[in-house]
C-alpha cells in the first residue's frame, strides 16, 4: 500500500515538473527553428529539421538587446541596494520598537504590495513629466512601490526570530546602539537580508509597466521591454522572441541555482515559531 502511494506520489511530481518545464524547454527549442518551421509542418517537431544561429545573432548584434540587458543590470542592481538598505532599516524599526498603529502599519504594508501596478503609473507619470525625469535611470525610484513593501515584511519576520536578549546583552558589555546593529543583529539577520535581495532583483530584473511607460526611449529599455518591440507592423518575431527569453533567462537563473538553499533557508526562517 505504501508502496503504491509512493510511486502514485512520485508520478504526479514527475507530470507537474514536466508542465513546468515544458514552456522553457519549448522556449529553447523554437529559438534554434526558423520562421517556416516555427509555423509550418515542423511546428511540433521537438528537434528543428534546419537548426540555425540566425535568430540569436540578429538580436545580439541588430536588435540591441545587450544594451536592454545593460540598462536591466543597472536598475535592478541600482533597486536591490537602495530598497534593501531602507527596508533593513524599517524593518528593524518596526521589529523592536512597540508603537501605537504597529499592526495596522503592518497591515497596510502588506496591502499595498497587493496593489496592482496600474494604480501608480499615472501619478508617477506625471511626476516624471513635471520633473523631467522621463526616459533615464530614474526609473529605480518608483519600482520601490512594487517590491519595498514585500522587502519590509519578509525582514520584519526575520528580526522577530533574533532574540532581544543578544541586544541587551551587548548592551550590558557597553556596546553602543551602533555597535550592537552591525556586531549583532544584521549578522544574524543576513540570510534574510540575502533572500530578500534576491527576490526584489528578480522583480526589477523583470518589471515591464512602469519601464514601458516612463522610458519610451529605445536607450533606456529594459529587457521585458525590449523583447516585446520585437514585431512588426504584421507579424511577432517569434523566432528572436525565443532567442532573447533564452538569453536574458540565464542570469536570475543562476542566481536561483547558485543561492537556492540561501532563498529556501531565507524563505522558510521567518515562518518557524520557537
Amino acid at each position: 500500500m505504501k508502496r503504491n502511494f509512493l510511486i502514485l506520489f512520485g508520478l504526479v511530481v514527475l507530470i507537474y515538473l514536466v508542465i513546468m518545464v515544458f514552456p522553457f524547454f519549448w522556449i529553447f527549442i523554437t529559438s534554434f527553428k526558423t520562421s517556416g518551421e516555427i509555423f509550418g509542418d515542423g511546428a511540433f517537431r521537438v528537434i528543428p529539421q534546419s537548426p540555425t544561429l540566425k535568430n540569436y545573432t540578429i538580436i545580439l548584434f541588430e536588435k540591441g538587446i545587450l544594451n536592454a540587458i545593460k540598462n536591466s543590470f543597472i536598475v535592478a542592481t541600482t533597486t536591490t541596494l537602495y530598497v534593501v538598505a531602507v527596508a533593513t532599516l524599517t524593518a528593524y524599526a518596526i521589529s523592536r520598537f512597540n508603537f501605537r498603529g504597529k499592526n495596522l502599519l503592518l497591515g497596510l504594508i502588506l496591502a499595498v504590495s497587493m496593489f496592482p501596478q496600474m494604480v501608480v503609473v499615472g501619478p508617477i507619470y506625471t511626476l516624471f513629466l513635471k520633473l523631467g525625469l522621463l526616459n533615464s535611470y530614474w526609473i529605480v525610484l518608483p519600482y520601490s512601490t512594487i517590491t519595498l513593501p514585500v522587502a519590509v515584511w519578509i525582514l520584519v519576520t526575520h528580526f522577530n526570530q533574533i532574540p532581544l536578549a543578544l541586544e541587551e546583552s551587548a548592551k550590558i558589555d557597553g556596546a553602543t546602539p551602533l555597535q550592537t546593529l552591525y556586531k549583532i543583529v544584521f549578522p544574524l539577520a543576513a540570510p534574510g537580508v540575502f533572500t530578500t535581495a534576491i527576490i526584489v532583483f528578480i522583480a526589477a530584473w523583470n518589471e515591464f509597466l512602469l519601464t514601458i511607460t516612463m522610458n519610451a526611449n529605445e536607450r533606456f529599455h529594459t529587457v521585458p521591454v525590449a523583447i516585446s518591440f520585437l514585431r512588426t507592423q504584421f507579424e511577432i518575431l517569434w523566432g528572436e522572441v525565443a532567442a532573447a527569453t533564452t538569453i536574458v533567462t540565464i542570469p536570475t537563473l543562476i542566481i536561483v541555482l547558485f543561492f537556492q538553499k540561501q532563498i529556501v533557508s531565507g524563505l522558510t526562517t521567518g515562518g518557524v515559531k520557537e
